[in-house]
């Protein structure tokens, strides 16, 4: 997790907070957040890295539709990064 940047640590927050989320759902999650546009330019490759790096699978919906789900070290490191934030800041 410490060498992931903000924006990637946030798409993992928001894929493991919604069910098997598609693109869209995810962008417009952190657009809301963000309060501004998330271009695809950024977020696709964002996302790609998280795939590669093992921390998040990509499923096909049906041929124009990717979905996101946490990979289980995607979920260990989740936790991981919890537990050492709550050294520092009360929840």
């Amino acid at each position: 997790m410490y060498d992931l940047t903000g924006f990637q640590r946030d798409l993992l927050y928001v894929i493991a907070g919604l069910d098997e989320p598609h693109g869209l759902a995810i962008k417009e999650e952190l657009e809301d957040y963000y309060e501004k546009e998330i271009h695809h330019g950024r977020l696709y490759p964002n996302l790609d890295t998280l795939v590669e790096k093992g921390l998040v699978e990509k499923g096909q919906r049906d041929r124009r539709t990717n979905y996101y789900t946490l990979t289980r070290r995607g979920r260990r490191e989740i936790e991981a990064r919890t537990e050492w934030e709550g050294q520092y800041v009360d929840h």
